[in-house]
């Protein structure tokens, strides 16, 4: 991340991980003061790791970066050219555009599904709804009412701003995926429940 040549401030989450990486971290931020550390005591989950990111930010823009590197930072100017040269307060890197390798069956035919459910329910056409890389407008994203703890966080932040009218532009993004074996925590359950927070949220009432 800190080798990607765009001008940036770097906050990293610790979400109460038990396996020694805040002592990592702890290290690799003493080393580097341009980058900000902050943990959580207890694991509260992706969007929660978020929103405490988010209340430090300073930037114009917000990307979202797992720590796992299945996204390459150096999409970062894909993204923010789109931004700024487009005019977007939303984009979405998408690993569908770019014909990227798979991890697993269901993860593929599951996130397309959440895709079409998103574009079905909002009338945008999202290629990569469940995507990780999407970058927002810093100010948009600190005004919407953000309450996902979990993996929950994406088609909630995909609904909100599809009910702000906002547009959701789209570029292809480099992705190398990891197997359950390294770590990954994402079920089924999660994509259940990810299509519940799109439907529900569609029939919302408007604030």
């Amino acid at each position: 991340m800190l080798a990607t040549p765009v001008a940036k401030q770097v906050v990293v989450v610790d979400d109460g991980s038990r396996d020694g990486s805040r002592a990592v971290l702890e290290s690799f931020v003493a080393a580097h003061p341009e980058v900000e550390l902050l943990c959580h005591e207890a694991n509260r989950g992706k969007g929660a790791a978020i929103r405490t990111g988010l209340a430090r930010a300073r930037g114009r823009y917000t990307i979202i970066q797992d720590a796992d590197l299945e996204y390459d930072p150096s999409d970062y100017e894909r993204l923010l050219a789109v931004a700024e040269e487009g005019g977007c307060r939303v984009v979405y890197g998408s690993r569908i555009l770019a014909r990227q390798p798979i991890s697993y069956q269901r993860y593929y035919w599951g996130g397309r599904l959440l895709s079409w459910l998103a574009s079905a329910l909002y009338g945008q056409r999202i290629t990569d709804e469940p995507t990780c890389y999407k970058l927002f407008a810093t100010e948009l994203l600190r005004s919407l009412p953000l309450r996902e703890d979990g993996f929950g966080f994406c088609p909630e932040v995909t609904a909100l701003v599809c009910r702000r009218g906002e547009r959701i532009a789209e570029v292809p993004i480099r992705y190398a995926p990891r197997p359950m074996a390294e770590g990954k925590k994402i079920r089924w359950t999660d994509g259940l429940r990810a299509a519940w927070i799109l439907l529900k949220l569609r029939l919302a009432r408007r604030r």
